[in-house]
């Protein structure tokens, strides 16, 4: 079994949005603190630090996970996906992000990165989804500005039944501020 040794810096490489990232972390450095302050990926908010708010979701291989539960070593080989990463190359908004704009889903924004990246591994699923099952995935999701209801109009114009549509066909929109696992993903 290998030794950690505390105050020592382990590399860590993984890929971020796509790109390649390599660092250095100690063993006990936060995702979501590796993210903002090693990386200078700034788009995902710190809440609560505890794991409820789910404002910190980021997608890890994948799933939805609470980047302020999980080590930085931790993604190691990994393929992580933050808010920064939803929009298109030309900065353009995608499907989610859009649907956001219109219904007026976000307001003061803090919640915003988690809920979308949550809603994002739904549509990742490819399929339509009731309202039901969206209010089910944003439960670990806190917003208190909201009240929810704008937020899962928006979830419904793009994943409710009969709503599907590519990102293209949704068009994009001018500016937007920028049910998670709480178990922690291995390997």
């Amino acid at each position: 079994m290998t030794k950690i040794d505390r105050g020592v810096r382990y590399p860590v490489s993984f890929r971020l949005n796509g790109e390649l990232v390599h660092g250095y972390a100690e063993n006990r450095l936060l995702l979501s603190d590796f993210l903002r302050h090693e990386v200078g990926a700034t788009g995902t908010p710190v809440g609560c630090e505890h794991g409820i708010c789910g404002a910190c979701t980021v997608l890890v291989n994948g799933l939805p996970v609470r980047s302020c539960l999980m080590l930085a070593v931790q993604v190691e080989a990994c393929d992580v996906q933050t808010i920064e990463g939803l929009a298109f190359a030309d900065g353009s908004f995608n499907e989610l992000q859009s649907a956001f704009n219109q219904r007026f889903a976000a307001q003061c924004g803090y919640c915003t990165p988690g809920i979308l990246m949550t809603l994002q591994h739904l549509k990742n699923q490819n399929r339509d989804f009731s309202e039901e099952e969206i209010r089910d995935a944003l439960g670990g999701h806190i917003c208190r500005c909201t009240g929810y209801r704008e937020i899962i109009d928006a979830a419904m114009d793009v994943m409710g039944a009969g709503s599907r549509q590519t990102d293209d066909e949704a068009g994009n929109a001018a500016v937007l501020y920028p049910r998670v696992h709480n178990s922690v993903p291995y390997g």
